[in-house]
C-alpha cells in the first residue's frame, strides 16, 4: 500500500462516526459472549489474541467445539472463576461504516454504580434477555436504568434462541411483553433482534434459522443507527473552562461546545453577569472555524471586553438555562458510606464545582418494581429523588433536554469519592425546601462588600425576608 493509499485510509478512518454502547443483562444471559462473537465475527481479533482464548477456553473446562468468547470481555481472575462480569469492560472495534466502543457492564444489581458508570456516555444499549426465560425483574431493572441515563436507543436481544428451537412464537411473546413494559418509560427507540450469540445467528450476518425474522442483523444495525439527532443543537451552551491569554494581543474563553452551535456573528451572553457580545472567532489548533457544535472543543474570541471565568457559560440570550441554586435530581448512590444529610458535598456540573447540601429525600425508587417508598437517605447502589441547594447558582437544563447540562456529580470533602451522580428534573422554589440550611446565603467577604456596608445589607435582607425571600447573612 503506498504512502498515499494509507493517508486516505486514516482520513477516511478519521471520517467515520462514533457509536458507544452498553450491554446489559442478567447473570448467564450471555453479554459477554455476545461481545466477544461480535468482534470474532467481524474478524478484528488478533491471531495471538486468538490464540490465547483457545487455551484460556481448554483451561476453563470449555471442551468441545464452542470457543469461550466471553475471555475476550472477563478480563478480572474473580470474573473468569465465577462465570460473571463484575467490573465494565470497553473494548474497541471498527468496521468500514464506523467506530465503536462497547461498555459490557456487569448485571447484578449490586454492580448498578458500574452500570451506571457504563452508560453515562453511551448513544445505545443493548439488552439481552434469555429465550427461555423472556423478560424478568432484572431486565425492568436494566431498562429503568437505560431510561434514567436518558439513552435513546434500546436493541432488545433475544439470546438463546438455539435453545428453543427458533420459535418465532415465543420470540413474539417476549417482545410483546417487554414493549408492555417499556411504553412506560421515555425510550423513543427499540429494535427487538432473534440471536444465539454462542452460535452466530444474526450477530453479524443474517441466520438461515430465524427466516421469518426480516429485519437487520446486530451489526447491521448498529452500523446504520442515526444517533446525529440525539445532542441538543437548538439551545447553545458553553461552559467555560480556561480562559486563554496567551499575550497581551489575545483573550479568549476555550471549553467544549456542550450543546447548540455557535457562529461568527453571533451575540452570546456571558453568565452569571448577563453582560452581552458578539462572537469575534472561533479558533481551533487547525485554524479559524465559521461555526461550531457538540462535542468540539474551540476557543472563542468576543468583540467586547467581559469579564468571564472558569465555570462561567456564554448562551444564546433567546434560549436562556435555568439559573438557580435549588433544584431536585434523580441521584444514584455510589459511595460505601450511606448518604449524609448533615455533610456538606461539592457539586462538580459542567467546568464549575462549588458546595452543595442535601435538602431532602423525596423518595428511594425500587429498581426492580419501580415502586417509590419514603426513606430519609441513600445508600450503595440505591436511586432516589432528591433536592439540593447550591453554594452559588448553576446553569442547567433538564437532563432530558440536555445531558451535558442536566448532569452533575456529588465529591465527599473529605475522601474525595465520587459520592453520587445525579440528572437534574426541575427547579425548586424556596418555599418548598424543608430545611433553612438552603436558604439563600450571602457571604459577602467573597461578594467584595466592606463591613462599612453590613448594616445596609442587613436593611435589604429584612425587606427581601418580608417578601417571603429568606436570606442569610455570612460574615
Amino acid at each position: 500500500m503506498s504512502a498515499l493509499n494509507i493517508k486516505e485510509y486514516l482520513d477516511r478512518d478519521e471520517q467515520k462516526d462514533l457509536l458507544r454502547f452498553l450491554t446489559a443483562g442478567s447473570v448467564d444471559d450471555g453479554k459477554s459472549t455476545l461481545i466477544g462473537r461480535l468482534l470474532f465475527d467481524s474478524k478484528k481479533i488478533y491471531e495471538d489474541q486468538l490464540d490465547a482464548l483457545e487455551r484460556d477456553s481448554k483451561r476453563m473446562g470449555n471442551a468441545g467445539d464452542h470457543i469461550d468468547y466471553a475471555l475476550l470481555l472477563d478480563g478480572l481472575k474473580a470474573e473468569r472463576e465465577q462465570g460473571i462480569t463484575i467490573d465494565v469492560a470497553y473494548r474497541y472495534f471498527s468496521t468500514n461504516n464506523r467506530k465503536f466502543i462497547i461498555a459490557d457492564t456487569p448485571g447484578h444489581e449490586q454492580y448498578t454504580r458500574n452500570m451506571i458508570t457504563g452508560g453515562s456516555t453511551a448513544n445505545l444499549a443493548i439488552i439481552l434477555v434469555d429465550a427461555r426465560t423472556g423478560v424478568i425483574t432484572q431486565t425492568r431493572r436494566h431498562t429503568f436504568l437505560v431510561s434514567l441515563l436518558g439513552i435513546k436507543h434500546v436493541v432488545l436481544a433475544v439470546n438463546k434462541m438455539d435453545l428453543v428451537d427458533f420459535d418465532p412464537q415465543r420470540f413474539e411473546e417476549i417482545v410483546a411483553d417487554y414493549k408492555a413494559f417499556a411504553a412506560g418509560l421515555d425510550i423513543p427507540d427499540i429494535t427487538c433482534i432473534p440471536l444465539s450469540a454462542l452460535d452466530g445467528d444474526n450477530v453479524v450476518e443474517r441466520s438461515e434459522r430465524t427466516p421469518w425474522y426480516t429485519g437487520l442483523s446486530l451489526l447491521e444495525y448498529l452500523e446504520t443507527v442515526p444517533i446525529d439527532q440525539d445532542r441538543n443543537y437548538e439551545d447553545f451552551r458553553f461552559p467555560v473552562q480556561y480562559v486563554l491569554r496567551p499575550n497581551l494581543d489575545f483573550r479568549g474563553f476555550s471549553g467544549k461546545v456542550a450543546s447548540g452551535v455557535v457562529r461568527k456573528g453571533d451575540t452570546v451572553m456571558a453568565l452569571p453577569s448577563g453582560k452581552t457580545s458578539k462572537v469575534k472567532s472561533i479558533v481551533t489548533y487547525d485554524g479559524e472555524l465559521d461555526y461550531a457544535f457538540p462535542p468540539q472543543c474551540v476557543t472563542l474570541t468576543l468583540e467586547d471586553e467581559i469579564d468571564i471565568s472558569r465555570g462561567e457559560m456564554l448562551v444564546h440570550p433567546d434560549k436562556l438555562p435555568t439559573s438557580d441554586r435549588n433544584f431536585e435530581a434523580m441521584l444514584v448512590w455510589m459511595d460505601e458510606e450511606p448518604m449524609d444529610k448533615n455533610k456538606q458535598f461539592y457539586i462538580k456540573h459542567t467546568t464549575d464545582t462549588t458546595r452543595a447540601r442535601i435538602d431532602s429525600v423525596r423518595y428511594r425508587v425500587d429498581v426492580n418494581t419501580m415502586e417509590h417508598s419514603a426513606v430519609d437517605q441513600l445508600s450503595l447502589n440505591e436511586i432516589g429523588k432528591v433536592v439540593f441547594t447550591t453554594g452559588k447558582e448553576l446553569f442547567f437544563d433538564a437532563y432530558v433536554h440536555n445531558k451535558q447540562t442536566g448532569a452533575f456529580i456529588l465529591i465527599d470533602p473529605i475522601t474525595n469519592n465520587t459520592s453520587a451522580v445525579g440528572m437534574i428534573t426541575n427547579r425548586v422554589d424556596v418555599k418548598d425546601m424543608m430545611t433553612e440550611d438552603a436558604l439563600a446565603v450571602l457571604n459577602l467577604p467573597e461578594l467584595g462588600i466592606g463591613e462599612e456596608h453590613y448594616d445596609a445589607v442587613r436593611r435589604i435582607c429584612e425587606e427581601m425576608k418580608k417578601q417571603g425571600i429568606p436570606v442569610k447573612i455570612q460574615l
